[in-house]
């Protein structure tokens, strides 16, 4: 399968499974767009993939950032993919704490405005361009790539804000999949475990991560995720599924427990 004349979008693309997933299908062949907040870290990596990639500043909340991140992959390919690579555990604490403190709304709503509305709406809106597509011999023209989390499957205390955004990930990818058939596109997740990216690199925080795993014991390489990912587009039996890699992982009901 070939990918010459191909574009994707990456949001999230800075990051540590981001920038393993923009550098693999620059590899393959895609014009890649990095659509990140970060833009210093987003910027050193176009540098570094070369004319590949491009970089578009912002959060796909917007529809602008999209709608810009969507022209510019057009000017690098016909847009193929599109992979939400957002990871980021936004810390909140129990529904109740020792003291009486309630869990705040507000730490619900970041979650959400992250980790869900955030990747619906560059699917939503990169739907719309990949529909143009012409159809492959499958009658395919994209494939959409979201980022759950096994906190959706597995969630921890101190976890509901998060955990119930990462849900919302998962469980939206099967309608999503149905509604999107008809234009011959595909839509699938990961739910990662933990991974060694930037914001993960305390051997301490790490080994207390991978205790729950099964094999291997230690951290996912972002390399792996970005690997996923290339499954996936390749790949145009695979529709409509959740995915994860964890090492085996099951997570305890509290990380703190020995």
């Amino acid at each position: 399968m070939s990918f010459e004349g191909r574009s994707a979008i990456v949001a999230g693309g800075a990051g540590g499974l981001g920038s393993a997933t923009v550098r693999r299908l620059a590899e393959l062949g895609f014009g890649v767009v990095v659509v990140d907040i970060d833009e210093d870290r987003a910027r050193a990596l176009v540098r570094d993939v070369g004319p590949r990639a491009v970089f578009v500043a912002g959060d796909t909340i917007d529809d602008d950032v999209v709608e810009r991140a969507v022209d510019a992959a057009g000017e690098l390919g016909s847009l193929f993919a599109t992979v939400a690579a957002t990871g980021v555990v936004i810390r909140a604490g129990r529904m109740v704490e020792e003291d009486g403190t309630l869990l705040s709304k507000d730490a619900m709503r970041a979650n959400f405005d992250l980790h869900v509305l955030g990747p619906f709406n560059l699917a939503r809106i990169a739907a719309g361009a990949m529909g143009r597509n012409e159809p492959d011999s499958d009658g395919q023209r994209g494939v959409i790539v979201q980022t759950a989390s096994i906190s959706a499957f597995d969630g921890q205390a101190t976890m509901v804000p998060y955990a119930a955004a990462k849900g919302g990930v998962a469980s939206m990818v099967l309608p999503m999949a149905r509604d999107l058939a008809p234009r011959g596109i595909r839509v699938n997740a990961i739910a990662p475990g933990a991974f060694g990216t930037p914001r993960l690199t305390d051997p301490q925080i790490q080994a207390m991560l991978v205790r729950d795993n099964t094999f291997p014991k230690r951290v996912g390489h972002p390399e792996e995720f970005a690997t996923l990912v290339e499954t996936i587009v390749r790949t145009p039996y695979l529709n409509a599924q959740v995915i994860r890699v964890d090492g085996g992982a099951r997570l305890r009901a509290d990380m703190t427990q020995g």
